[in-house]
């Protein structure tokens, strides 16, 4: 049993290190047993184990191969008890994730996107969920690279979204824009989060000073909803699910970029996640919640070096 658990350890390492790729073909089930100093049936109860993980693949009369999307199943297999955590910014699609994931995943309340990179690079967290837009007009990408340097840096994208502004049904106050809110009562989110600064962004875009805003702070995209549906202030800046949940308008002003910054070593455990929002069931469940764009979900790009 622990020589079986060794092979299959061993060809998971090096599968998901790179050095056996995509329809790489392992030698002999006769070799293979003579390299680890085991039994043929060994070696075959360990390759039938990962093709069942989908890391090979197995045929009659052929040697196995290294299977299409190997590097993730491997990650998968080897960190298949991790509990990954998650902290950063808040989303009503995130609890679509955390059960389709049955306690693979952890969601930590966070104080925001910039807040929840600091976690990361202080090990508190696994990953960050993030929104930020640079000045360059590049979402996400230049602050983990700048918060996570010399951590191997990724992002793992979550799926875009659309942040407009939350008012009663009806819009009373006619509410069109950014530039509509002066004057008005405000719900507004905590300095660091990446909604506070889209909304810094936007005020100061439409010729207004962001701190002449009135209105309370709220901790998430709902409470900013709930402030709204109570009549405590006239908008909010927020998703459209959150505004779809409460049975409010929604005016549309942007588009956004939602992903997880990790550091490299994160990956592992980070893989069951990857895998699930790959997967059009829990596409489809978060795009019935509206504003959601989930063509990308799952896709990791490496930021060292760029």
């Amino acid at each position: 049993m622990t020589r079986y658990r060794e092979i299959c350890a061993d060809l998971a390492h090096r599968i998901s290190a790179g050095s056996l790729q995509a329809g790489d073909e392992l030698p002999g089930v006769r070799d293979l047993a003579q390299q680890w100093r085991t039994t043929t049936s060994t070696v075959s109860r360990a390759q039938r184990r990962l093709a069942d993980a989908g890391v090979l693949e197995l045929a009659d009369r052929r040697r196995a191969r290294v299977a299409p999307g190997a590097a993730l199943a491997a990650r998968r297999f080897l960190h298949a008890d991790s509990v990954f955590t998650l902290t950063g910014s808040d989303d009503p699609a995130l609890g679509l994730v955390v059960d389709a994931l049955d306690g693979a995943l952890r969601v930590v309340a966070g104080e925001g996107s910039v807040a929840g990179l600091g976690a990361v690079r202080q090990g508190r967290a696994d990953g960050a969920a993030v929104h930020l837009l640079h000045h360059t007009g590049v979402y996400n990408a230049p602050f983990a690279l700048g918060m996570l340097r010399g951590l191997e840096p990724h992002l793992v994208h979550l799926w875009r979204r659309e942040q407009g502004l939350i008012v009663r049904p009806g819009n009373p106050g006619g509410l069109t824009g950014i530039a509509d809110l002066a004057g008005r009562r405000i719900s507004v989110r905590r300095p660091g989060t990446g909604t506070r600064l889209l909304l810094d962004r936007l005020l100061l875009a439409a010729g207004h000073d962001p701190d002449g805003l009135r209105g309370p702070e709220a901790g998430s995209h709902l409470e900013v909803a709930l402030a709204v549906a109570t009549g405590t202030v006239d908008a909010g800046l927020g998703v459209r699910s959150a505004a779809v949940d409460m049975g409010l308008e929604f005016v549309p002003l942007a588009w956004e970029e939602f992903d997880i910054a990790l550091a490299g070593d994160a990956l592992g455990p980070a893989a069951q996640l990857i895998a699930a929002l790959q997967t059009a069931a829990l596409r489809e469940r978060i795009s019935s919640l509206g504003g959601y764009d989930v063509s990308r979900s799952g896709e990791v790009t490496p930021l060292s070096g760029t």
